[in-house]
């Protein structure tokens, strides 16, 4: 690979798209419309313009979600309706396969405006330290006291400490500039998520329903790259109304629209 990454012939990046059909905040939100293309084809057209990932897929609990993505010219895989997240629903995906691929990202399947230079610089990141299971990119935010968004706390060198939908570090005796939001893209060495596959729920992964707690939990290695731009998430009918409102002046979108 190019931009001086580690270079090897063994270097396969592959993406995949965790999706469910019975969301409970915003019911069956994989298949709302945004500008006639459901929202899970947004997300993975917006992957596919990954300049080094080798392959992209869908993975799905349901065949509506399926042949929607096949209809659209993607590619997905039915998986089984009883996973606790989508991380162990792309752990079942690469465990038929694990010794293929380098990095499994997984690009969560409800983030229509994602970025894929942001794909592509946890990629390099994570491709030049090796030495770290998971890589979780964080966006700055301004304090808010939106549950919905999943903050991160780190050390001085860029480890994650801890994960929380409550705002953290807390205000107490002087309040912090901007918190760390945690970005939908999550770089997985292979090993890693085949342990996190391999793992029960964890405590804090029950109190906070975050499912990366299972993974500190464990003692796999976290580390996190700053990142600039935004990005978010369809939780709520609001946050799809954004999306639509947004998707017209997006840079990306021009590039897949009508294709």
């Amino acid at each position: 690979m190019e931009d001086g990454l580690p270079h090897s012939n063994h270097n396969k990046i592959i993406i995949l798209i965790p999706s469910r059909l019975h969301s409970t905040r915003l019911p069956a939100k994989a298949l709302l419309p945004i500008n006639n293309l459901p929202l899970i084809m947004h997300v993975y057209k917006r992957a596919k313009l990954s300049k080094l990932a080798n392959e992209v897929i869908v993975c799905c609990d349901d065949k509506k979600i399926l042949r929607e993505v096949k209809k659209h010219g993607g590619k997905a895989i039915l998986t089984s309706k009883h996973h606790a997240n989508g991380t162990e629903r792309i752990c079942e995906v690469i465990q038929k396969t694990p010794k293929a691929y380098s990095l499994v990202i997984d690009v969560q399947g409800d983030e229509p405006l994602i970025s894929p230079e942001h794909i592509d610089e946890v990629i390099r990141y994570h491709l030049k330290n090796m030495d770290t299971d998971i890589i979780l990119p964080n966006l700055k935010v301004k304090i808010t006291n939106n549950s919905n968004i999943v903050k991160i706390v780190t050390n001085n060198k860029n480890d994650v400490i801890y994960i929380s939908r409550a705002n953290i570090p807390h205000a107490f005796k002087g309040s912090p500039k901007y918190l760390k939001k945690h970005l939908s893209i999550i770089s997985f060495k292979p090993s890693a998520l085949l342990k996190y596959g391999k793992s029960k729920v964890g405590q804090l992964e029950k109190i906070e329903d975050i499912e990366l707690l299972r993974a500190l939990e464990i003692g796999l290695k976290i580390k996190t790259i700053n990142m600039t731009g935004d990005s978010f998430s369809i939780d709520v009918f609001e946050d799809y109304s954004r999306a639509k409102s947004q998707i017209k002046k997006d840079k990306y979108f021009k590039l897949y629209n009508n294709k």
